[in-house]
């Protein structure tokens, strides 16, 4: 038995049928057949159902392709290690944040590493942190950028910093150039907030709830860029970080009182597994970038 002959198992399964897996392994499908036939008459037991229109593992062939996936994802974390040049001249690097961070802050992060860096390439997706956590089991991530709280066990967690929340509005709106605001008087002006598959909209919504308030919202977006137009072009006011404001001069927090309660930030990974040369300096670069904010 083979490496092949396992990442040609774990094909047919994830594709269901040997065509397509045949064609995204660049082989033939008889050879496929064939390899895949070997695997089994090593082992002596079928692993594939081909009774179906749909190819399916056996029993055997889940309980097998489970551990097979684990053992292909621990060889590509030792290729990895292998290849891990310590004078980081290369290397390559797999981050994932959620949402509202790439409105403030990934880009400077991205910034200050490939300036420190510059031979270190890297992948970075925006997604949930929920799929941030499962991605990195999976080794699918070597970071992540998340809130604070209860994490999947195995994900361990470094904290970054601690975000605070205000209400944003606009040059020409009433509240631009008052002080703290009570919280009662936020349904007096139409909000613009993000849509409900944010965590952020979660931590808002629970504000509010907590001090009976009901708010008036006008508009909901999946996007912070959006929010941001409408409010420097109009009457509506959002909730959004500080540190995303003080980019821009024409935008204004305005503290709510009593204040919304701040998040910690962390860097996410996976615990035990190994971390690189270029995973840890993106921690450090990570850590003294964030220590103003």
């Amino acid at each position: 038995m083979e490496l092949r002959h396992i990442r040609y198992l774990l094909a047919v399964a994830d594709h269901g049928n040997f065509t397509r897996a045949a064609e995204s392994l660049h082989i033939s499908q008889p050879t496929l057949s064939q390899q895949i036939k070997q695997l089994e008459r090593h082992l002596g037991v079928a692993l594939l159902d081909r009774s179906g229109r749909t190819v399916r593992l056996t029993d055997a062939g889940e309980a097998y392709a489970q551990h097979a996936r684990l053992a292909l994802r621990d060889l590509d974390a030792g290729e990895r290690a292998i290849h891990d040049v310590q004078d980081l001249s290369r290397g390559h690097l797999r981050v994932a944040m959620t949402p509202t961070f790439t409105a403030y802050l990934i880009g400077p992060l991205i910034h200050r590493f490939r300036a420190a860096h510059p031979g270190i390439t890297l992948t970075v997706r925006e997604t949930t942190q929920d799929r941030i956590e499962s991605d990195l089991l999976a080794d699918r991530l070597d970071l992540g950028i998340a809130f604070a709280g209860s994490h999947t066990a195995g994900v361990e967690h470094r904290a970054l910093f601690t975000e605070q929340l205000s209400l944003v509005v606009g040059s020409g709106h009433p509240f631009a150039k008052s002080g703290p605001l009570p919280v009662e008087r936020v349904p007096t002006t139409p909000l613009g907030l993000l849509s409900s598959d944010f965590a952020t909209r979660g931590h808002i919504d629970r504000y509010f709830d907590d001090h009976a308030v009901v708010p008036d919202i006008a508009v909901e977006a999946n996007s912070i860029s959006a929010l941001l137009e409408f409010v420097r072009r109009g009457t509506l006011a959002t909730v959004l970080p500080d540190a995303l404001t003080r980019e821009h001069a024409d935008l204004h927090p305005v503290p709510l009182d009593p204040p919304l309660p701040s998040r910690p930030v962390e860097l996410l990974r996976r615990h035990s597994a190994y971390h690189s040369a270029a995973a840890r300096a993106f921690f450090a670069v990570a850590t003294d970038l964030t220590q103003g904010y």
